[in-house]
């Protein structure tokens, strides 16, 4: 008789201590649970905060490639300017430097400055370097840097053949003067 008494304290003491368990377990949960809901309430606004942001300047963006494609380069370049703007440091800055140096850049922009150009290209490389349009920003910027280079040689030269020009009247001059 005194052995099935043990038993049955053992089997009421294990079934305490499992509901004590499950109790402990339960209301661990519950308290999980408050804390990591206070924390996705806020966040969850934030990210929708930044979508909204990102929504807007992608329509932003979105206007000033289709007055780019319109050849409206000064409004391109407002639209692209308010977006920058409006980021910041983070994306879609680095799109909007990307076009800004496409537009100084464009052949049929009556306004293009190939040395503003080369700086925002050379911006968005040092601002942005992980973004996907960096490289293509280096090798714009190398291309602009070698045409301006190439400019300045053949302005170097057209100013040698204008001398050279002066010189050979010069000369011409003399022998008519010795020819007298």
């Amino acid at each position: 008789m005194g052995g099935k008494r043990a038993r049955k304290g053992k089997f009421l003491c294990l079934c305490i201590a499992g509901l004590i368990f499950l109790v402990s377990i339960s209301i661990g949960c519950a308290v999980w649970t408050e804390k990591k809901q206070v924390k996705v309430g806020p966040k969850r606004e934030e990210v929708q905060k930044e979508e909204e942001r990102l929504k807007a300047l992608s329509g932003q963006l979105l206007r000033a490639r289709k007055l780019l494609a319109r050849q409206d380069y000064e409004g391109s370049l407002r639209e692209n300017q308010k977006v920058l703007s409006l980021s910041g440091k983070n994306p879609p800055g680095d799109e909007a430097l990307f076009n800004m140096g496409l537009i100084y850049a464009h052949p049929e922009n009556p306004k293009k400055d190939y040395g503003r150009s080369l700086s925002l290209f050379q911006r968005l490389v040092k601002e942005y370097p992980q973004s996907s349009l960096a490289e293509q920003a280096k090798i714009w910027a190398g291309i602009l840097y070698e045409n301006e280079k190439l400019n300045q040689t053949i302005e170097k030269l057209n100013q040698m053949i204008e001398e050279t020009k002066q010189v050979d009247i010069q000369i011409e001059e003399k022998k008519r003067e010795k020819g007298k």
